[in-house]
């Protein structure tokens, strides 16, 4: 069962899945398709052609713009923006205004289990890695790998976690997490 508030907007070309809740005034463009067993909470854009996997949480008030892919497990903090243009301009060099032909669209990919705090930017055209720990505030201007702890503005690389997102202090061995005891790579 789809629950979804009475006063959200779900194109009905909007693909949603099973157990998904979408909550009030958030909008879900056509052509858009969610995965199962999300939380998209309120106030929240997802643009024509996004993509979002399985049990994603996306808390109040993220815009998420035609061109980002976001895989199984996300969990996405409250007022962060994802854009899609890498020069972004409302007219042309002659003064027109731009149509959708007149700009180049850039791709974000966030990858199975990152995380990404509230309040944070991010730019288009990059991946943010599996498991990748974001921290609130971040403007996140290039690529994260798997596992990497990034904040800032710019956002930038301080460590990496493990899978429950506890901090790993040194990259490139194998090491078990003092938290959860699970052993990683990094």
């Amino acid at each position: 069962m789809i629950k979804i508030h009475p006063t959200a907007e779900v194109s009905k070309k909007a693909i949603v899945g099973n157990k998904t809740s979408i909550w009030n005034q958030a909008q879900i463009r056509e052509k858009a398709k969610i995965g199962k067993n999300c939380i998209i909470g309120k106030n929240v854009y997802v643009d024509f052609g996004v993509i979002i996997g399985n049990n994603v949480k996306i808390e109040n008030n993220v815009s998420i713009y035609h061109g980002v892919t976001i895989e199984d497990g996300v969990f996405i903090g409250p007022h962060t923006c994802f854009t899609n243009d890498k020069i972004p301009r409302a007219i042309n060099p002659t003064g027109s205004l731009k149509k959708s032909t007149d700009w180049n669209l850039s791709k974000t990919l966030v990858k199975k289990g990152a995380s990404i705090g509230a309040n944070s930017t991010i730019l288009s055209g990059i991946k943010i890695g599996k498991f990748a720990l974001i921290g609130a505030g971040s403007v996140v201007t290039k690529s994260v790998p798997d596992h990497g702890l990034v904040y800032g503005n710019p956002a930038k690389l301080k460590g990496y976690v493990c899978y429950c997102g506890a901090r790993i202090l040194k990259k490139g061995k194998s090491k078990k997490c003092q938290k959860c005891k699970r052993k990683i790579t990094t």
